[in-house]
């Protein structure tokens, strides 16, 4: 059974200044809000993050760039952060840009212990400079090493008391992955349920790789909000 806690920032208690953190989520969707909530709380500095895009001014990650606790960011897109845009330019921001399914094979490779790969993404561009080049079969491939962090934050449906997790719909984008690729991977869930609840073909992430768990509810906020035009 893992141990369950109660409060969000008894969680990351342990979470010192300087942590590689990966956070689960694409854009708002799956992501663990309440964990980047009490990081926001806890005021740890100099922080490498590793997810798709850093959120957007005022929710997700975009609060923990806005109270100036990350130095790195290493994901796929911008996104609509003007806050990010801005550190960016003044120079206060470390980024590295990856592409996005060269990203989520590093964070995979991660988590599987392969140490590098090569990919056709990238060959010839920016990305490529100071990376070994490799033909196979004629063609061009990129050097890419895997990426692993200190802590995982992610959020899923449903957990139960040994950590096996469910994710609902969407919000699988970037979380099984990086719950396998943390060192410490702390899951917020919406419900947790008795072991043995959750159908075996059902779990998307076994609880071998979940050291923490906590429940809690979400705001869901939403990213664009697009309403449909009446004629």
């Amino acid at each position: 059974m893992k141990k369950i806690y109660q409060s969000f920032l008894e969680a990351i208690n342990s979470m010192e200044d300087g942590a590689t953190i990966m956070v689960g989520g694409f854009g708002l969707v799956g992501i663990p809000e309440n964990l980047i909530l009490a990081l926001v709380e806890t005021n740890v500095k100099h922080l490498t993050v590793i997810s798709n895009n850093c959120g957007i001014d005022d929710w997700g990650l975009g609060l923990l760039l806005k109270n100036k606790q990350i130095d790195k960011m290493i994901g796929s897109y911008v996104g609509e952060n003007k806050e990010f845009e801005r550190q960016v330019l003044t120079g206060e921001l470390e980024v590295e840009l990856v592409p996005q399914g060269t990203l989520a094979e590093r964070i995979r490779a991660g988590g599987a212990g392969i140490p590098a790969f090569y990919t056709p993404a990238g060959v010839g561009t920016a990305i490529a400079k100071g990376k070994e080049v490799r033909q196979f079969a004629g063609k061009d491939y990129l050097l890419e090493t895997s990426l692993k962090a200190d802590y995982s934050l992610i959020r899923a449906a449903i957990g139960d008391k040994d950590g096996n997790l469910q994710y609902a719909k969407t919000a699988q984008n970037f979380n099984p992955m990086m719950a396998a690729a943390g060192s410490i991977t702390i899951a917020e869930v919406e419900q947790i349920v008795e072991t043995g609840m959750i159908s075996p073909a059902s779990v998307h992430t076994p609880g071998i790789y979940v050291n923490r768990l906590i429940q809690g509810k979400q705001e869901k906020r939403i990213e664009r909000l697009t309403i449909k035009q009446e004629a």
